[in-house]
């Protein structure tokens, strides 16, 4: 289980660094806020385990990235809202960042930065300038270099947030996603993450459609 505690103080850091001056609400308030949305029922991947993963996946990444706090703002968004029913989610949770961080009181033009790199994780493709949205895609997909048992817990945990759609349909929509991964030019856009994730993550990738087609 992931320490709320330390997530907790994970996204004060991040909110105090990008917010223009200290005559705002309590921040913990948009942490707790937050965590409340990651630990939905629903939920089964895209749980605060995901987010603290990102975040640490971002402190990796962080040299690579102009405004590290910027991107760490966005994975906490990213995934904020989860209904594995809707194709929606990822403009819901921009929205989300767009009304909840000048409240927060951070600029308009980083929180429409903000709600850019979340809605950039719809197609996890950043352009080659992009340093930013580089960084969150690259953290974001990261799982899909894990070891052999932590990539069939990721994909476990995917069915069961998909539980009720039929295996048929399932196995389609997802090689669909798998078939649209492996298209990409490259997964990874970081030097670290083409040089450490890439191989693996295609080998996952291709493994998980080879059998899904069996």
């Amino acid at each position: 289980m992931a320490d709320l505690d330390d997530l907790r103080s994970r996204w004060v850091r991040a909110l105090l660094a990008t917010r223009q001056d200290s005559c705002h609400p309590d921040p913990y308030r948009y942490a707790d806020a937050l965590l409340r949305r990651w630990q939905e029922p629903q939920r089964r991947y895209h749980t605060v385990e995901h987010l603290a993963a990102v975040l640490d996946r971002i402190d990796a990444l962080e040299t690579y990235a102009d405004d590290p706090d910027v991107v760490r703002l966005a994975a906490w968004f990213h995934d904020a809202v989860y209904l594995p029913e809707r194709s929606t989610n990822e403009e819901r949770s921009a929205r989300l960042a767009e009304r909840a961080l000048p409240e927060a009181g951070v600029a308009q033009d980083t929180t429409a930065e903000v709600a850019r790199l979340v809605r950039l994780t719809v197609t996890h493709d950043p352009a080659d300038d992009d340093r930013d949205g580089q960084v969150l895609c690259d953290a974001d997909l990261a799982i899909l270099a894990a070891a052999p048992s932590a990539y069939a817990a990721y994909t476990a945990e995917v069915r069961e947030e998909y539980h009720f759609v039929p295996n048929d349909a399932f196995r389609e929509g997802r090689s669909a996603v798998l078939r649209q991964l492996l298209e990409l030019p490259r997964l990874f856009r970081t030097p670290y993450g083409r040089e450490h994730w890439e191989t693996t993550a295609r080998y996952n990738l291709a493994s998980e459609l080879e059998m899904l087609s069996t």
